[in-house]
């Protein structure tokens, strides 16, 4: 029987999204900031710190997407 994960911990959340445990981190503690990347959305279980994978995968889409550095799609 194969068990699908829907939350993540914060190692393996990072490994899918691409980005550092110190963004994740930082971005839990200071929230969304100007000219910043946002935060993606996160629960707490008791102390344990978890993202589900749903909620990447919005984030990911919600994320303006670019043909180069000078034009924004």
């Amino acid at each position: 029987m194969t068990v699908v994960k829907r939350a993540l911990t914060e190692i393996e959340t990072a490994e899918y999204i691409g980005m550092s445990r110190s963004f994740l981190r930082q971005s839990r503690m200071e929230g969304n900031r100007d000219n910043r990347t946002p935060a993606p959305k996160f629960i707490k279980i008791g102390r344990s710190v978890r993202y589900l994978i749903e909620d990447l995968d919005n984030w990911l889409d919600s994320l303006c997407k670019q043909s180069h550095l000078m034009e924004r799609v």
